[in-house]
């Protein structure tokens, strides 16, 4: 194995212990030897305790409450590497990855967030999000080493951690389902976000994960991220859609119900998007 100490890798978890166990060990085989910060969020699974036992050179931080995805912003600011890769508690990275990634980042000054290509379960069927991001319409850059985008899936996303620390990270009050608004502040503060398919992530969904839950807290993430950075007509668009949705799907209404209950916030906190960057996003929105 070689050594290579330009990135790290962050986890965030929560009661996935087993699965958890599984991940870390795949990423301390990777040839990279990354440094891997498990961010745990107030499990009760005692997974702080099995992972210090069973791989004392984690780094293991255990907290008090549960920061979701949030979590991975504690892991980064652990880290002394210019690069973090993420990854779930369900999720690894394909060997030689991670040493791909901090050789194009260094190549690549301007690129803030690498996207990497997800392959599913046992079988590696390809998360069809990939297509999307291969055939993105934005514009070219020859400033980022492939295809720009504005939207990655964490678990197989690289970032310069300068970067994602000047965006704010994650941002808490989204919970998870979060990557949209991370894309637009990063964007709007000048990085470039690309995809490139030669960076695998292996993801094996958690059979623990709750899809209604997941699908409820997305129509409220993209409610409430409309109103945080888009034109006041397209977030008023987003939440007349959901609206007309929630009369027959019992999950848009309780998504709806979630925005409506941190619209204060967002309304508090709205910066619209810089004319690029939303002339982006209309671009990617015209072509779905």
């Amino acid at each position: 194995m070689t050594f290579d100490g330009r990135v790290s890798v962050v986890v965030a978890t929560r009661d996935r212990r087993d699965e958890l166990l599984r991940t870390v060990y795949h990423l301390l085989t990777l040839p990279e030897r990354p440094h891997v910060v498990v961010v745990d969020n107030a499990s009760s699974d005692g997974t702080p305790e099995a992972l210090s036992r069973l791989f004392p050179e984690v780094e293991v931080v255990a907290l008090s409450e549960n920061l979701a995805a949030a979590g991975r912003t504690v892991g980064v600011r652990l880290c002394s590497t210019p690069y973090v890769a993420f990854a779930d508690d369900d999720s690894w990275w394909e060997p030689g990855s991670l040493r791909r990634a901090a050789d194009l980042l260094d190549a690549h000054p301007r690129t803030g967030l690498l996207a990497g290509r997800v392959l599913l379960g046992p079988a590696g069927r390809e998360d069809p999000v990939c297509r999307l991001m291969a055939g993105s319409p934005l514009p070219g850059d020859p400033d980022l080493p492939g295809p720009a985008v504005l939207g990655f899936v964490a678990c197989a996303a690289v970032v310069r951690r300068e970067a994602y620390l000047e965006a704010g990270g994650f941002e808490r009050r989204l919970f998870w389902g979060e990557e949209e608004l991370l894309a637009a502040d990063m964007a709007a503060a000048g990085w470039g976000l690309c995809y490139v398919p030669e960076l695998v992530a292996r993801h094996h969904p958690s059979p623990l994960r709750d899809a209604r839950a997941n699908r409820r807290r997305a129509v409220r993430n993209a409610l409430l991220t409309g109103w945080l950075r888009r034109p006041v007509p397209v977030a008023l668009g987003r939440s007349l859609r959901v609206l007309r949705s929630s009369l027959r799907d019992p999950d848009a209404r309780a998504g709806l119900a979630a925005a409506l209950a941190g619209l204060p916030w967002a309304l508090r906190g709205r910066r619209p998007l810089p004319p690029p960057v939303e002339a982006g996003f209309r671009l990617l929105e015209a072509g779905g």
